[in-house]
């Protein structure tokens, strides 16, 4: 059992990142406005947030630029109009996808670039080249972390030969993704052991990125901040592929450091996720979701479901389960 000072006192290494516009492009096409964008950076400074990723360094060769909005491409100069120079304790950050994006022309030196920190995103059997992008990333100056996406599908021997080829990388933090919302606590805490093995061995960090297709995203967060792990995501209203994520109201009013506030956050959610919502962007927990997580399949078939506005989940319950 947890000692109960992991829960009731804070740490000073715990970081909080803002996952906003990143995994909730994926629901939008990362069409924000730009006023959205600039008042999540401010309710991010006020709110006490570490870290604000703005969304993907995606290859326009592979994207097409016409069919997305300018945060799944990340441009510096776009981000630059939103947060100037930035002479702020906010970090900057980016993610960038193996496969997906053409790093060593669109990631820049970072003497020249106002981002902070690159976000490798990587599967178990691409990590060749994520340490690539790793040792890329840190010679032109950047903090580097690595999302090692859907554990849950993965052989605990993989991933300890995985997290072992990391911590001898030149990366700062190694993350634990629950890609499919498919991990219960209990889970997150044997795999934060294993993971945090690695990090103690190599003198590394561990986050966490959890999603919510078993409305378990923030239940899994604080776990893994009790076990250990100090890197934390969420998005403000849990907006973010599907089921989404852990929420930002609920993990900074959960967190003890008095550097954080929670007002920002619920004055943002009021002038702004609720008119997304109004909209008729969707994201969030529902039976479709539910289901891939427990089925534990990528939650593609429930995107597809919610997209044609179906409601046959008998249905479509049947057909993943033949699937899985």
């Amino acid at each position: 059992m947890k000692e109960i000072s992991n829960l009731m006192n804070y740490r000073s290494g715990v970081k909080v990142v803002d996952a906003t516009l990143r995994d909730g492009g994926l629901v939008n096409d990362f069409y924000f406005t730009d006023e959205f964008v600039h008042d999540l950076y401010l309710a991010n400074l006020k709110a006490g947030v570490d870290y604000m990723e703005f969304g993907y360094k995606a290859d326009k060769e592979m994207f097409d630029v016409n069919k997305f909005g300018k945060w799944k491409f990340c441009n510096d100069d776009d981000i630059r109009d939103v947060v100037g120079d930035n002479n702020t304790d906010l970090k900057v950050a980016v993610m960038a996808d193996v496969g997906r994006c053409n790093y060593k022309n669109d990631i820049i030196q970072k003497s020249d670039s106002p981002i902070d920190l690159i976000r490798v995103a990587t599967y178990l059997n691409t990590i060749p080249a994520a340490v690539d992008m790793i040792e890329d990333a840190k010679k032109k100056g950047y903090e580097v972390s690595c999302n090692i996406m859907a554990i849950s599908n993965s052989r605990e021997g993989d991933l300890k030969v995985a997290l072992d080829i990391l911590g001898k990388s030149p990366v700062d933090v190694f993350y634990i993704v629950d890609s499919y919302g498919a991990l219960y606590p209990e889970q997150i805490a044997r795999i934060a052991d294993t993971y945090l093995e690695f990090a103690d061995k190599y003198g590394k960090k561990v986050g966490i990125h959890a999603h919510n297709n078993q409305q378990l995203a923030f239940a899994n967060t604080i776990e893994a901040v009790g076990d250990g792990v100090d890197w934390l995501d969420a998005t403000y209203s849990e907006m973010g592929r599907g089921a989404g994520n852990c929420a930002m109201e609920l993990l900074l009013g959960f967190l003890k450091n008095p550097k954080y506030n929670v007002y920002p956050v619920i004055k943002f959610i009021e002038e702004h996720m609720l008119k997304l919502k109004a909209e008729g962007v969707v994201w969030g927990y529902d039976l479709q979701y539910l289901m891939t997580g427990l089925l534990n399949q990528h939650p593609r078939t429930a995107i597809a479901f919610t997209k044609d506005k179906r409601n046959d989940y008998t249905e479509f319950y049947k057909e993943v389960v033949v699937q899985d």
